[in-house]
């Protein structure tokens, strides 16, 4: 599997990452473990995971697949902070107090004394930046983290991370973990441009939109049976209705011709569009078992012709609102966003 540099740091990724929200909930450990094992077949090297997925039981699931496996200097492990992980109002936020027992308590759940990369899972609108990014600093120097990162952050909070860091002399972030998909491209207009002007590899989750763009979801009909929209009719509703737009159903109808065409997977055309993206580092894949994830790392190896390419970043353009985007491209020619609708390649 094609290796890239995680952001401007010099720690390689295997260019599809292992997702494990799934862990501990709608994946079993035993499950769990044998993804981790077919990953790592598949030359797979970056898993992701979080402190408050299922409220640690993820981080432990991977602790005990990482502790039976033994040597995992080819591994590159990355966790995130920042919400609840009790019903303690004391236990939640990127204040320093948190971070400093929230690293602790992921270190010993993965069973390791340092993880690669660092992050914070969203902004905290209650704690000083300040205090975020130099707590961040010091779990770097005490050599509890190589890198830091950010997710799910807006564009003018990453610039002020940015700034901040520059001026300080503080770790800055490496990365960046957003929702990215061909359905949701409105990271372009702010995030992308900011990231590729720093150097900040994108680590892109939701990759297939919530599993739309796997094909599973039909037109004007409500999702019912074995899928995540299907098993929650309540959620189901709230999560179909905002997807059931022309726009969502012209961009499936070319993803499925493209997949039909070159006899592969709609899931496979779909991350093979997000792989192919500037500044991409790693494409986060998410699967409840082995089979959905032996699918999307086909992935690996699937090229789009560069008119599939072009054709799919056509249909799926989120344009510009009116003000002040519109205008300002129309006035001041935004080269960056002309790129994004280009055959850009990659990190």
């Amino acid at each position: 599997m094609e290796l890239r540099r995680l952001g401007n740091s010099g720690t390689l990724v295997s260019v599809l990452g292992l997702g494990t929200m799934t862990f501990g909930n709608e994946t079993d450990e035993t499950e769990a473990h044998r993804q981790l094992d077919v990953f790592v077949r598949a030359g797979g090297t970056f898993v992701d995971t979080a402190d408050v997925y299922q409220r640690g039981v993820s981080e432990e699931i991977i602790g005990n697949w990482l502790a039976r496996r033994g040597d995992n200097d080819d591994l590159v492990i990355a966790t995130k902070a920042r919400f609840p992980m009790s019903e303690d109002p004391k236990d939640v936020g990127a204040g320093r107090r948190h971070l400093m027992r929230a690293i602790e308590g992921s270190l010993r759940r993965l069973q390791v004394d340092h993880v690669d990369l660092y992050q914070i899972h969203a902004w905290d609108p209650d704690t000083p930046i300040e205090e975020t990014l130099g707590t961040l600093t010091s779990i770097v120097e005490s050599g509890k983290a190589r890198h830091v990162g950010w997710s799910n952050v807006t564009g003018w909070q990453l610039q002020l991370i940015l700034d901040l860091c520059e001026r300080n002399g503080w770790s800055p972030p490496v990365t960046l973990q957003p929702q990215y998909n061909l359905l949701d491209r409105i990271i372009e207009l702010e995030l992308v441009p900011a990231c590729m002007r720093a150097g900040i590899g994108l680590l892109p989750w939701s990759p297939l939109g919530g599993g739309w763009l796997t094909g599973k979801y039909q037109r004007n009909t409500m999702p019912t049976g074995p899928t995540r929209l299907g098993e929650d009719p309540t959620r189901g509703v709230e999560a179909y209705e905002p997807r059931n737009t022309e726009r969502t159903w012209t961009i499936l109808d070319l993803v499925n011709a493209i997949a039909e065409r070159r006899g592969v997977t709609m899931a496979q055309v779909a991350l093979t569009w997000v792989r192919m993206r500037p500044t991409v580092s790693s494409v986060l894949l998410g699967a409840r078992n082995v089979a959905q994830l032996e699918d999307n790392l086909t992935s690996a190896d699937f090229v789009l012709t560069e008119d599939e390419y072009d054709e799919l970043t056509r249909v799926s353009a989120p344009g510009l609102p009116p003000y002040p985007y519109g205008m300002i491209h129309k006035n001041a020619d935004m080269q960056h966003w002309k790129q994004l609708g280009t055959a850009s390649r990659g990190a």
